[in-house]
């Protein structure tokens, strides 16, 4: 099946829309996960369904335009980083809608962080900071926290050593925690 995903992500590469459609079912049960993993430490009664996510981060990977998808770990490590831009635009929408108010936590940021409490907007800041410092480092935290890949999982979607993900995974937890609870 991987390398059923990975012809049909180099024909969509070459600017084929058809293989996207025959790419979304194999693909649709990680991308669920991705979204269950994004939504869990949301606000209750969030109006976006892990299905709506999904959907609309393909929507948004469908229009890109030539991109070289090194296979279905960078794919996943792509739609995790839309489904983050996704979940940060409704959260700034919302933000100033209510004119002010504050996003509620999101609660599993402790699990990268060791923050106590971080909002999405909080946390979407401080990786854009991280991605100016180490953009490996940003992109290691939205494979490994935000797609729920492992080290080798990582380590395939970026091109890098199992050891070098580790490395930046420590370090950038250890930025993040510092920047989230200063």
């Amino acid at each position: 099946m991987d390398d059923r995903v990975t012809e049909l992500l180099e024909a969509a590469g070459h600017g084929n829309r058809s293989a996207f459609d025959e790419l979304f079912p194999l693909v649709y049960d990680g991308l669920r996960g991705i979204a269950r993993r994004k939504l869990a430490g949301e606000r209750p009664g969030h109006t976006l369904s892990s299905t709506d996510l999904v959907h609309e981060a393909y929507r948004k990977l469908v229009h890109f335009e030539r991109i070289e998808w090194k296979g279905r770990a960078h794919f996943l490590a792509v739609a995790a980083q839309a489904m983050r831009n996704i979940l940060v635009d409704y959260a700034e929408k919302r933000r100033a809608k209510k004119r002010g108010g504050k996003e509620r936590p999101l609660s599993d940021v402790v699990a990268v962080a060791g923050a106590p409490e971080a909002d999405l907007l909080a946390l979407h800041e401080a990786m854009k900071r991280l991605e100016a410092i180490d953009a490996r480092q940003s992109r290691v935290i939205e494979c490994r926290f935000f797609a729920g890949m492992s080290i080798e999982e990582t380590a395939e979607a970026l091109g890098l050593s199992p050891a070098s993900v580790k490395r930046d995974w420590a370090m950038a937890r250890a930025w993040l925690n510092r920047e989230l609870t200063a």
